[in-house]
C-alpha cells in the first residue's frame, strides 16, 4: 500500500513540476515565458516595470497610491497582468480614473509573502494539486494546475488567469506575468 501511494504522490509531483509558460504571442521565443531567474536590481514594482509586459500594471500601481507600499514592505509576491490583459477589459479607462475602484481591484493580484515559481510546486505538492494564497486585501487566490499543465489562478469572483512569466525577482519579492486582469464583481 505504502509503494502505490509513494508512486502516485511522485507521479503528482512530477505533473505539477513540469508546469509550464504560456508566451505572451505567438510570436514570442521560449525563452521569453522561462522563469526570470536574474538577480534582484531593484524592488518588486521596479521589478515589474521593466520586465517588458507590464506598462499599464505599473501606471496603474501609481495611479492606485500603492508604489510607496509595494516599494518598502514585503516580501510581496505580485501576480502581474500583462498589458494584453488590460487591453481586454472593456471599463479600464473609466477604472483608471477612479483609484477608489481601482486600489481594491489592483490588492487582489498581490499576496503577502514571496512564492517563487519553486515555492508554488512546493505548495502544490503539499496541497495535493492546489494552493490558496491570501491577497493583501483579504481576499484568496487559488492555485491549481491545469489540464495543459499551466498555473491557473482563481479569485473569490470567479475570475481565472494563468501564468505566462515566472519569478520576475525584486528585492522585496516577486512576480508572475498573467493573461487576465482580476476584477471583483461589481
Amino acid at each position: 500500500m505504502k509503494k502505490i501511494i509513494l508512486s502516485v504522490a511522485f507521479a503528482a509531483t512530477m505533473g505539477i513540476t513540469t508546469i509550464k509558460a504560456q508566451t505572451q504571442d505567438s510570436t514570442a521565443s521560449d525563452n521569453a515565458a522561462a522563469s526570470q531567474t536574474a538577480a534582484a536590481t531593484g524592488d518588486v514594482v521596479q521589478a515589474v516595470s521593466q520586465s517588458g509586459y507590464n506598462s499599464v500594471l505599473t501606471s496603474a500601481i501609481k495611479t492606485a497610491g500603492l508604489e510607496s507600499t509595494l516599494n518598502t514592505g514585503g516580501p510581496y509576491t505580485i501576480f502581474a497582468p500583462s498589458d494584453q490583459a488590460f487591453s481586454g477589459v472593456t471599463q479600464m479607462d473609466s477604472l483608471l480614473k477612479d483609484p477608489e475602484k481601482l486600489t481594491p481591484a489592483l490588492r487582489g493580484h498581490v499576496v503577502n509573502g514571496k512564492y517563487t515559481k519553486a515555492d508554488i510546486i512546493k505548495a502544490l505538492t503539499d496541497g495535493k494539486g492546489t494552493a490558496t494564497l491570501n491577497t493583501i486585501d483579504g481576499g484568496t487566490l487559488t492555485l491549481k494546475v491545469n489540464a495543459s499543465k499551466n498555473l491557473e489562478l482563481s479569485d473569490a469572483s470567479g475570475n481565472t488567469a494563468l501564468v505566462t512569466v515566472f519569478d520576475l525577482q525584486g528585492t522585496n519579492g516577486v512576480a508572475h506575468v498573467i493573461n487576465n486582469v482580476l476584477l471583483p464583481k461589481q
